[in-house]
């Protein structure tokens, strides 16, 4: 009996180390990193909430950017500069221990590049996404003027000098052709028009700063808005050599938040 109870002991024990250093070894896959995520032009957080849930169910931390003129944000257009958001960005990052994974979309693009300059020790992994990537001396407007394929510059007005409007009927096909009616109007819902200011305004990135970020690419294979052949030609200027691509529009953490969730865990491996 004595012999009994012993065997039976010693199976409970191995049987709950089995399972301790399972679930020892699950925290060490995943670990938490914080995703600082900047939004593109006539977009906000709004856009991102599926991706920050799921992203925060996974034990991740995640800080949504709300740039100056964007969504509920009433700052002056004219006031509204590409050192204004850089500098929004900056500060977020400060506020946090440690690196974190930097997320550009579209004109979040042009804005993280110039984050990694400014702080580049604060930048784990930098990650565009369907975004414009300048080389230095580049602004949004210059990139753009060289993608002729794009159905968004000819949908450009200007309302105010301030100040840069989409055509109404031509938004959710620029923007989210492939997401469905209530994604579309997510997109609709949360539309203003766009300060204008940053779009004219050059990136000054140098190699001892930008250069030492580790940089990723994430293409957008049925993009309006910033075409195809534009990403690549872009990844190509930047050197950039980790990519991933989605089969998506521009705005896929709308239509296919779960995968963009999924790259973006891979990456932060």
């Amino acid at each position: 009996m004595k012999k009994i109870i012993i065997l039976a002991l010693f199976a409970i024990s191995l049987t709950l180390g089995i399972t301790s250093c399972s679930k020892k070894n699950n925290d060490v896959i995943t670990p938490a990193n914080t995703f600082v995520i900047v939004p593109g032009a006539w977009q906000g957080p709004s856009a991102w909430q599926s991706v920050k849930a799921d992203l925060e169910a996974k034990g991740q931390n995640v800080i949504l950017i709300q740039l100056a003129g964007h969504e509920s944000d009433q700052t002056d257009p004219s006031t509204i500069t590409m050192d204004v958001y850089r500098d929004q960005v900056v500060s977020a990052i400060n506020k946090v221990n440690g690196k974190v994974i930097l997320v550009g979309h579209s004109l979040g693009g042009m804005i993280v590049s110039a984050v990694a300059e400014e702080i580049p020790a604060k930048i784990q992994r930098l990650v565009y996404i369907a975004a414009y990537v300048p080389v230095s001396g580049q602004s949004l407007l210059d990139l753009a003027q060289t993608d002729a394929g794009s159905l968004l510059t000819p949908a450009l007005s200007f309302p105010t000098p301030y100040t840069l409007d989409v055509t109404h009927s031509q938004i959710t096909n620029i923007f989210i052709q492939d997401g469905t009616t209530a994604e579309q109007n997510l997109v609709l819902t949360n539309y203003k028009v766009e300060p204008a200011i940053p779009f004219t305004q050059p990136v000054t990135l140098t190699t001892a700063n930008y250069g030492t970020v580790s940089k990723y690419y994430i293409h957008t294979e049925q993009d309006h808005a910033i075409t195809p052949d534009l990403q690549n030609r872009m990844v190509t200027a930047a050197g950039i050599k980790n990519t991933y691509q989605l089969n998506t529009s521009h705005s896929p953490f709308l239509s296919k938040p779960d995968s963009v969730t999924t790259m973006l865990l891979n990456i932060a491996k």
